[in-house]
């Protein structure tokens, strides 16, 4: 029996796309869900259309995988306890996958799919000019937080040179009056000849 979903839109197929691998995709069975097959329909023809899928379109889950992405995603949990590894399908893999089911709901549902990894794409790309613009904003604050301190310092040090003057320098002392002997320079040792 085929499963029908309600997944209607790029916004709802956005929730099904992870990051495994540094890649954004989205597994078999959710895959086939929004295609209108059997995961075991899908994974067929994947395997009957090999060359279709290379490692970029499509790859198997490890083990550890698997169990990372069932304690992350509640719906994945009927897996839990699934020998099967499920299949990773990148964006160009999910829509080889609607081509080789080639039924009408895979390639209408497929324009939603791409759509979802466009807005992805499209996020992930904002937040990255987003980062870049923040950087370059805190970086001239600081320089003109480094110009208004060294400002506020000088005025600083002013204030409390007014508030607390430093001490005067002592002053020179008052002449002698009357006569003084010139100094006689000190005798120079003879020395002595051969």
């Amino acid at each position: 029996m085929i499963k029908k979903t309600a997944i209607s839109s790029a916004l709802d197929i956005h929730a099904l796309i992870l990051t495994i691998r540094d890649q954004r995709v989205i597994l078999d069975a959710d895959l086939a869900a929004i295609y209108g097959v059997t995961t075991k329909r899908l994974n067929e023809q994947v395997k009957r259309n090999q060359d279709r899928f290379p490692m970029d379109f499509a790859f198997q889950l490890s083990s550890g995988e698997k169990a990372e992405v069932v304690a992350i995603c509640d719906h994945l949990a009927r897996l839990k306890f699934s020998p099967v590894l499920p299949r990773a399908f990148t964006e160009h893999g999910a829509v080889m996958a609607a081509n080789v089911l080639n039924s009408p709901q895979a390639i209408q549902m497929s324009v939603f799919v791409v759509r979802a990894f466009l807005k992805m794409r499209t996020a992930l790309t904002d937040t990255r000019e987003l980062t870049r613009k923040l950087a370059a904003l805190e970086q001239d604050l600081k320089s003109r937080l480094d110009i208004h301190e060294a400002a506020i310092v000088d005025i600083l040090q002013r204030v409390m040179c007014i508030l607390d003057p430093p001490p005067p320098p002592p002053e020179p002392p008052k002449p002698e009056i009357g006569f003084h002997a010139a100094p006689v320079p000190p005798a120079q040792p003879k020395g002595k000849r051969k």
